[in-house]
């Protein structure tokens, strides 16, 4: 079972990055997936949620209406888009699948600043 999480990095305040997890090993379209981060000295929040056939989403308050969820279950692959980027929506951020067990993946970290 693997969850892989790519395309962190640097961005300036308000600008957009796109990332994907990439899972192997287990039935993708079973599980709930969730993106989750992680700032320095701070508890793991859940960021955003979405259903195993993708009809249902939830986010924090900290992201609606910036960030967006959504999930391709031929690719086998969950997407976060974060738009309008914030200094403080700095972290690392995981993958998590929700099924009949639960996965983790090792984290993208993403630096929001100029």
């Amino acid at each position: 079972v693997q969850l892989v999480e790519f395309g962190g990095g640097l961005v300036q305040p308000g600008g957009s990055l796109r990332l994907s997890c990439a899972a192997s090993g287990f039935t993708f379209s079973r599980y709930t997936m969730r993106w989750y981060r992680q700032a320095p000295g701070k508890e793991r929040e859940l960021v955003a949620t979405i259903s195993s056939a993708g009809r249902n989403t939830n986010y924090a308050d900290s992201v609606k209406g910036r960030f967006t969820i959504s999930r391709d279950n031929v690719k086998n692959q969950v997407y976060l888009q974060m738009n309008s980027l914030k200094p403080e929506d700095t972290a690392m951020y995981y993958c998590n699948a929700v099924g009949p067990f639960e996965y983790w993946g090792q984290g993208t970290l993403v630096t929001v600043s100029e």
